[in-house]
């Protein structure tokens, strides 16, 4: 059984629900077991925790969709019939969202529930007497309250905020110009009360010292855009740091330093480990949303399920939705560069078969099991970039794929399950009929290339995953590195570390097991794309473009206009609006 949140108590679950919207920030507890107890500091905790995997940054209709759908990695179009709902995911790409789309509620309610469910946890930890662990839950609590008031900061540019050391305080509004000071301090004092990873019985789906590190260096990171969020000729991203210490890059270096040098955390050769089934406490994973399927919390499959087609099966009880793909620039920046190693990688089965999936496959071994399926065959599909003609198992009965007379599961070319005669081949153009809106016809559903970046888990159903979600890793970490020495004018430290993750990264045996080649230059264009590269589908790429002045740009391959920096930031939901008069709407909403 795999190690997980060690919070939960297993006798003994309270679940906590936000009640009357997010801006009273009031919740209701409700014992699901008898002898639950609400004011349990675990429990309080594990309900800080649990909203991390309940939808908020799991869900492609949170903090992923605000974060991916609206920058040239990701986009959700209309195909035929399917996604449309009122167009609530085409105009988070169209960049025409209001304070009434759905995914700018959902995000939204989400996040502050995490800071609702933080503000509990700490005034439950705090107002129990002295216990073993005081010190340290309480510093995990604040750390969360931090982290869901940063991402909302981010998205939003403003966050709730209650005093939980005063049971009479009132709600207060924190704004992102100089919140970010404050949110800064908060993390840099609570440090000493972190447990460092794998100490005091943390793991990586704990807040820790590493945790804090990451989320330090990518507010440091980010602290320019939040202090002047409608700048037009660049950011500041030399002000001096909040403790008058370096300026923010100097902060962001030394923070991310933390991790890369310590020796528990080490790169994957193998980049698609991060994101396999089997990714709980791998040596690059700093910070996760911890999953499991189980009946003790939910889980998520978003990340796999919704690029793959819903003729590709990999058992005959699981299939994908044929919905995210990502954009014909996007995809472009890889040009000349599909030999990467994180571009795309063939799977090998146990007898030395490999899934090639250009139609040389006939056959593939059956031996490959869905674990707690009772036997069900598992196809294991390639991953990273998926293009072209694609090629999979059939369907034959809700237990049985096609077989070989030799008994291997028949591998034939996959045709769009809602379009029967229509091939899946996944095209980089979209070409959509009006280029002002991403939207398909029934003929045109195959239009996209897809992101097979998470592995998908078929044990459950469609929707479940054991797969852990990387928040800091530390790839990322070298990104934010390198970036910070970009823009400190340290070009050759830069140019070092983006090299550090090309070469380290390595190729299938199929390919002799080659390393990614190294650069020999480094531009403003070129950091960006290879940050692009290490990073995507992580929900990262929007802070990004906005720090590289790219997310006005317009794409008109994807249906993306040019924008006003106004978008740089969502508006608060009407209904939240209604409800209250406590926040200002933002800048043109």
């Amino acid at each position: 059984m795999r190690k997980k949140l060690q919070l939960h108590k297993l006798a003994c679950i309270a679940l906590t629900v936000t009640m009357v919207g997010c801006t009273d920030l009031k919740e209701q507890v409700i014992d699901e077991v008898l002898g639950s107890n609400n004011s349990n500091p675990e429990n309080a905790l594990a309900a800080a925790y649990g909203q991390m995997g309940d939808a908020t940054f799991v869900d492609h209709t949170n903090v992923f969709g605000l974060q991916e759908y609206s920058t040239d990695e990701a986009l959700l179009p209309t195909r035929g019939s399917d996604w449309g709902d009122n167009g609530v995911y085409r105009a988070i790409h169209e960049f025409t969202w209001g304070p009434d789309n759905s995914l700018v509620t959902n995000t939204w309610n989400n996040l502050n529930a995490g800071i609702t469910k933080s503000l509990t946890a700490i005034s439950t930890i705090n107002g129990k007497a002295d216990f073993t662990n005081k010190k340290l839950f309480l510093a995990e609590a604040r750390a969360l309250l931090a982290f869901y008031t940063y991402h909302t900061l981010d998205l939003y540019g403003q966050a709730p905020y209650r005093d939980p050391y005063n049971a009479n305080a009132q709600v207060e509004v924190r704004k992102a110009a100089t919140a970010i000071d404050d949110l800064i301090k908060e993390m840099e004092t609570i440090l000493p009360d972190l447990a460092n990873l794998k100490e005091q019985s943390t793991h990586n789906g704990r807040f820790t010292k590493q945790a804090a590190y990451g989320l330090l260096a990518d507010m440091y990171m980010n602290r320019a855009v939040f202090k002047d969020r409608y700048a037009t000729g660049g950011f500041n991203f030399k002000e001096a740091a909040v403790d008058n210490n370096g300026t923010d890059m100097d902060k962001v270096i030394y923070y991310t330093t933390q991790i890369i040098n310590n020796s528990q955390f080490q790169l994957e050769s193998n980049y698609f480990k991060n994101f396999d089934i089997d990714n709980n406490g791998r040596s690059e994973l700093v910070f996760v949303v911890s999953q499991n399927i189980n009946n003790l919390r939910g889980s998520d499959n978003d990340f796999a399920y919704m690029p793959m087609e819903r003729n590709q099966k990999p058992s005959p009880n699981n299939r994908g939705t044929n919905a995210v793909c990502t954009t014909p620039q996007f995809y472009h920046t890889w040009d000349n560069n599909h030999a990467d190693p994180r571009f795309s990688r063939h799977y090998q089965y146990s007898d030395g078969t490999w899934f090639m999936n250009d139609g040389s496959d006939t056959s593939v071994p059956a031996s490959s099991k869905v674990a707690n399926s009772g036997g069900l065959p598992w196809f294991h599909f390639n991953r990273g970039f998926q293009v072209g003609q694609q090629y999979g198992p059939k369907l034959v009965n809700t237990t049985s794929f096609e077989m070989t007379a030799a008994n291997r599961i028949k591998v034939i070319k996959l045709y769009c399950e809602k379009n029967t005669t229509l091939p899946v081949d996944f095209t980089p153009e979209l070409n959509f009929s009006d280029p002002a809106q991403s939207q398909f016809s029934q003929a045109e559903i195959n239009r996209g290339v897809r992101v097979f970046k998470f592995e998908f888990d078929p044990e459950k159903d469609n929707s479940t995953s054991n797969v852990d979600i990387p928040l800091v890793r530390l790839g990322g970490m070298y990104c934010l590195r390198a970036e910070a020495y970009f823009r400190n004018g340290q070009t050759d430290l830069a140019l070092a570390d983006i090299n550090k993750l090309r070469t380290t990264r390595t190729r299938e045996e199929l390919y002799n097991n080659a390393p990614g080649v190294a650069l020999t230059a480094l531009t403003e264009q070129t950091l960006y794309n290879e940050i692009a590269f290490e990073t995507y589908w992580e929900m990262q790429r929007r802070k990004q473009a906005i720090r590289f002045g790219k997310f006005e740009a317009a794409d008109p391959g994807s249906a993306k206009p040019e924008s006003k920096p106004f978008r740089r930031i969502y508006p608060i939901p009407q209904s939240t609006m209604d409800a209250t008069k406590i926040y200002q709407q933002n800048d043109q909403y």
